[in-house]
């Protein structure tokens, strides 16, 4: 017996003012059917004793220490560029604005 009607589908749509066929609306029903039979095999196997994580392997900071350092030299940058000007990048407008 499906969990999710054709006629919610429908009503869900109208709210969120979506325009669907009625192949679609009979799709979408059969899809979050399954979707939902995933959710509810997943939540037989959860048990208090697993515990809830964001990410199933364990996740450590990969970034190096905040040290600061000499920076590059703004003419030397420049001198590699396309195009400068008033020692900043000069690229195509794309905006079209003036």
């Amino acid at each position: 017996m499906p969990r999710i009607s054709t006629e919610e589908v429908a009503r869900v749509a109208g709210l969120a003012h979506i325009a669907l066929t009625p192949e679609e609306i009979e799709r979408f029903a059969g899809e979050l059917d399954v979707i939902a039979d995933s959710v509810a095999k997943v939540s037989e196997v959860a048990t208090d004793e697993i515990r809830a994580t964001s990410h199933p392997i364990p996740l450590t900071n990969v970034l190096r220490e905040d040290v600061v350092t000499s920076t590059l030299d703004r003419d030397e940058v420049l001198a590699c560029a396309p195009a400068a000007e008033d020692g900043m990048f000069k690229v195509p407008q794309i905006l079209g604005e003036e």
